[in-house]
């Protein structure tokens, strides 16, 4: 027996990692690594990465610190070796109706670069990422698409709801209080005491907004353990949750199945019918555009109108229902909804999940909770189609978002009241300067004009605190909250900053908004547009410098997911090489 500390065998599960670890060539970096603690027997084994995405900036990912332990000791238990590192996270609910809501969206393709930079950089042979606020779910996904090398997704779990006077709220409560609160509706004291409770303690945001919505997605894409995410950040089931997603990693690494072997374009089809189905959020559309480019999978923005259509709404979840996230867990979960699509014909059976279960087998087993009326069923729908679709038109030659789910307006025609920022919107409302039946255009917010494409919930829970919520439209080039609800059409594209006709809006102009036709139109005379057409010009850039300036120089159009790798990146390096 040889007597060479660098002849054992390497495991033949590190398929990348041999490369970092083994022979006596790579004894700097075994030097490296044992000076962080690691043994030879774990350098050994394969290498799992453990990407969290914990910041004392928010409740949302707050539980991540404990929840990556328990991942560890799964790796170790399943004969893995893991390797902690950190991502950032920007909060949506804290930086909201700021400048700093810009960094909202720029985050998620931040999370992806440093997943795969991380990654790649150390060879790891298989990923599991943990997330919690928005973009960090997609960000993750995007990154386990580009690597391509076993992984998955653990949500650490939604936030409990608080209690006020004696009923459940959610952030998205605070947010409609403080129109409320301007409208001279309610107190100061009383916004001061909802504030003070609606918030109770680690989780993301508690209603079917974006978290709740992409953390549905994944699941039903494969990428995540299937009942794992819909556990609540506080529960206790969560730490072996956690646990078990560190077996499932090391498990996929052993059989060596990749992302790409599960997200196909069924798979993303499910997500879709599901999102619409829960009335989920509409930044959805924008994360799944992305994700498919990701993985190199067809989907265009057509798709959310097609299945949108024949999906009817079986979720009763907030904002336009009554329950909130922590419900649907108690009532079965995200099985339930996936049970109702397969009676109703609705679901690709086959896709695969991480765990090694079919969508199928998944909505066979589901458990539900006798007298639960958060998932209806497929045949006593809460509505016929889908929580969102596609307008297009004159107003947005390649596609806008409308969510339907909370209202039941399909057609509204009004006077623009024109603003070009966010800001300037909301000083107008919070000053009671918007009446009933006025169409709130908000442009030069697109993932260029921004840059970034912030959200827009402190304009719409103002105005739905100051009870016009059914009264008026708003449309932006911009995105919505998934907490947001009322007549809003959004993704607007292309955007104000690249000479899409939104640019060209008036004070006053009739703006119509039409579902059924699927029409956004600005009733002008093509002769009029013609002349603002050719008098418009681009305004210049709002950032000179930095990572706002290199996000909007890189990043492409809301129909194509709002993503930094594509097109215009391709154009970009094609430009440099030119000169």
């Amino acid at each position: 027996m040889s007597k060479n500390p660098y002849d054992r065998a390497s495991d033949p599960s590190k398929r990348h990692s041999a490369a970092m670890t083994d022979g006596p060539d790579r004894a700097p970096a075994r030097a490296m690594l044992k000076a962080v603690g690691f043994t030879d027997d774990d350098l050994a084994k394969p290498i799992i990465g453990v990407a969290t995405t914990w910041i004392e900036t928010m409740p949302c990912n707050l539980n991540q610190r404990e929840l990556a332990e328990a991942v560890k000791r799964g790796i170790r238990r399943a004969g893995g070796t893991p390797m902690e590192f950190g991502t950032i996270s920007v909060s949506d609910g804290v930086a909201m109706g700021t400048e700093g809501m810009k960094a909202s969206l720029i985050s998620r393709e931040i999370i992806a670069d440093s997943i795969e930079l991380v990654s790649k950089g150390h060879s790891f042979d298989g990923i599991i990422c943990l997330t919690g606020c928005d973009k960090t779910s997609p960000g993750a996904a995007m990154a386990l698409g580009r690597l391509n090398i076993p992984g998955l997704v653990l949500y650490n779990g939604t936030i409990l709801p608080g209690t006020y006077k004696g009923k459940d709220v959610t952030v998205q409560s605070v947010f409609e209080a403080v129109g409320s609160y301007n409208a001279g509706k309610i107190t100061a004291e009383e916004l001061w005491d909802l504030e003070s409770a609606a918030c109770p303690g680690a989780g993301a945001c508690g209603g079917q907004f974006t978290a709740n919505t992409m953390s549905m997605a994944l699941e039903v894409i494969g990428l995540s353990p299937a009942g794992l995410n819909g556990i609540p950040a506080t529960d206790p089931d969560k730490i072996a949750a956690a646990e078990r997603s560190g077996e499932i990693a090391v498990d996929l690494v052993r059989k060596n199945l990749k992302p790409r072997d599960i997200v196909t374009g069924k798979a993303l089809e499910n997500a879709i019918r599901a999102v619409g189905a829960t009335a989920g959020s509409t930044n959805a559309v924008l994360h799944l555009l992305a994700i498919a480019r990701e993985f190199d999978l067809p989907l265009e923005i057509e798709a959310f109108e097609r299945l949108g259509e024949s999906t009817p709404v079986i979720g009763n979840l907030i904002p336009g229902g009554s329950y909130a996230a922590l419900d649907l867990y108690k009532a079965g979960g995200i099985a339930l909804v996936l049970r109702e699509l397969a009676a109703g014909g609705l679901l690709h059976l086959n896709e695969l999940g991480v765990d090694g279960r079919t969508m199928g087998e998944i909505a066979s087993q589901a458990n539900e909770r006798e007298g639960q009326d958060v998932i209806r069923p497929i045949n006593n729908p809460i509505k016929k189609t889908g929580g969102l679709t596609v307008l297009r038109g004159s107003l947005a030659p390649e596609g806008a978002i409308v969510k339907l789910a909370g209202h039941e307006r399909r057609h509204h025609s009004g006077p623009a009241r024109v603003f070009d920022s966010e800001e300037a919107a909301f000083a107008a409302i919070r000053a009671n300067g918007i009446v009933a039946g006025d169409v709130v255009v908000i442009r030069y917010e697109g993932p260029v004009g921004g840059p970034g494409m912030r959200e827009m919930l402190a304009v719409t829970a103002a105005l739905v605190g100051q009870g016009l919520g059914d009264e008026v439209a708003l449309i932006t080039d911009g995105r919505f909250s998934g907490a947001t609800h009322g007549f809003m059409v959004a993704h607007i594209s292309p955007e104000a900053a690249l000479g899409g006709p939104i640019a060209l809006v008036q004070e006053g102009d009739t703006v119509t908004i039409n579902v059924d036709s699927h029409e956004l139109r600005l009733e002008v005379p093509e002769g009029e547009l013609a002349a603002r057409r050719a008098a418009w010009r681009a305004p210049a850039p709002r950032y000179a410098g930095g990572v706002w300036a290199k996000y909007a120089a890189l990043v492409s159009s809301a129909s194509d997911g709002a993503i930094t790798t594509g097109a215009r990146l391709t154009k970009a390096l094609k430009g440099s090489t030119d000169r």
